[in-house]
């Protein structure tokens, strides 16, 4: 009975090992210089018209500890959204004037549309920008959850909110590149899938920004 406790102790630690090496490898590159991204880096053909107004975001890419290793939250929009229905994102919106900032942004975002409320967060860091095809320049902030929460979701917005292991989504080799006719034209985007999600666009791509990092 001793020797299985031990073993059970023994693997418990590993996991808590490998769990937080993940963790201070994705907040080390947080702190490093990042080169903004966008929805065009894969599709060069595309002349951006010169002195565009971007409007700022953001959104929050949660982290949580389970016993299983690190997931990250993500939310399936509504399916009667006007603009991007069904897709997946994170819990985000546009900056609104009372915001001090994009990390602000964030957190009252996901206070609205996932009821997790700011005190629960631990705010890591932040990755670099992201500029979307719907004129957007998105701050991805990376949080860590601290303390358990009971979701409430924001129906006019979401759908579902579901976990995804971190080292799915940090693994570059898990991403591919895939392509749809928009406007009669082939763009090319990210896609990550997992289980009957299709993680693409804006969202894959910031995340396959951070797996990027993480990899090196």
């Amino acid at each position: 009975m001793i020797w299985i406790l031990y073993q059970l102790d023994l693997k418990l630690r590993k996991m808590m090992a490998i769990q937080h090496s993940t963790l201070d490898r994705v907040t080390s590159v947080l702190t490093s210089d990042h080169q903004a991204s966008s929805d065009f880096d894969l599709n060069p053909d595309i002349t951006l018209p010169a002195g565009r107004v971007l409007r700022d975001a953001g959104v929050l890419m949660l982290i949580e500890e389970r016993a299983q290793g690190p997931f990250v939250y993500l939310t399936k929009r509504a399916s009667h959204l006007k603009h991007h229905p069904g897709q997946i994102a994170f819990p985000g919106g546009k900056t609104d004037p009372t915001d001090t900032d994009q990390i602000d942004t964030a957190l009252r975002e996901a206070d609205e549309e996932i009821g997790l409320p700011r005190t629960h967060v631990e705010v890591l860091g932040q990755l670099a920008s992201h500029e979307t095809v719907t004129g957007f320049q998105v701050r991805p902030v990376v949080g860590l959850l601290t303390r358990p929460f009971d979701p409430i979701l924001e129906r006019a917005e979401v759908d579902e909110l579901f976990r995804v292991p971190l080292h799915h989504v940090l693994n570059p080799q898990n991403f591919s590149v895939e392509g749809r006719v928009w406007n009669g034209v082939t763009r090319k985007y990210y896609a990550v899938p997992f289980g009957p999600y299709y993680i693409w666009g804006a969202t894959a791509r910031m995340l396959f920004g951070l797996a990027q990092k993480v990899s090196l």
